[in-house]
């Protein structure tokens, strides 16, 4: 199948965009909105729900992650010659991806029950949020659908649907600055939904609360002691003198 225009548009320029756009909005929001760098958390005002929902999607979005990993920068031959069968990875591949697919698409689904259902959350709720939430939520049900159908596929011997001859091989060219143009055209429909929905996702990133993802606390590790002395007995006002030990 030989690309056409379009092809060569979204698969071999896009993506580049996006990346610039991803590494440009980053470096702009930690420069001049340091104090919106943050998810800003409603858990004060409601956190039932949220002691369910956040880890829920938390713990399933990095097993997504690890899954688009392993799958996207691992070439099949790798897999191969460690002794993984095309049917053991399939196979793997269909159980991890069902159970995180479940968790993570249970985890949003709270998520946003919670925010269009209880008051102040909602209020605090921008439009740049609801954008957020519905090119996420999309990524997740579009994945969810495309690894289902493509580990099925590989389970029954078939190969039209193995993202593993296609998108894994574009994905990998674009980094190595060779797009495999070709590869991703040969691709199925839904791959592509997908693949597109994820380069939307990615441009939102910057701009969204998903920034709060590129922050790790690691200034805790260098931080000097914080050492908490007692007041003494004239600043404190007391009038008898201090009980020691278990006195």
């Amino acid at each position: 199948m030989n690309p056409g225009s379009l092809d060569y548009l979204l698969w071999g320029a896009l993506p580049y965009v996006v990346i610039a756009v991803l590494v440009g909005g980053t470096v702009w929001r930690y420069r001049y909105d340091r104090f919106g760098w943050t998810t800003r958390s409603s858990q004060l005002y409601e956190s039932r729900l949220l002691r369910i929902a956040s880890p829920m999607f938390h713990f399933g979005i990095l097993v997504v992650i690890v899954g688009h990993v392993v799958g996207l920068l691992i070439p099949e031959p790798w897999t191969s010659a460690v002794g993984v069968t095309g049917g053991a990875y399939h196979a793997t591949a269909l159980s991890l991806g069902l159970l995180a697919g479940v968790t993570t698409l249970g985890g949003i689904a709270l998520l946003i029950w919670r925010r269009r259902t209880t008051g102040p959350v909602f209020s605090a709720t921008t439009v740049n949020d609801k954008t957020m939430y519905l090119v996420l939520a999309s990524a997740i049900v579009s994945g969810v659908a495309v690894t289902m159908l493509s580990a099925y596929t590989g389970l029954t011997g078939g190969h039209e649907n193995d993202y593993r001859e296609t998108v894994s091989v574009w994905f990998r060219s674009v980094w190595v600055l060779r797009p495999d143009v070709a590869a991703m055209s040969a691709a199925g429909t839904g791959f592509k939904v997908h693949a597109l929905i994820g380069l939307a996702l990615f441009a939102l990133f910057p701009f969204s609360r998903l920034v709060h993802a590129f922050s790790a606390p690691v200034g805790y590790l260098f931080r000097p002691y914080v050492v908490y002395r007692s007041r003494g007995r004239e600043a404190a006002g007391a009038t008898r003198p201090a009980r020691r030990g278990w006195s």
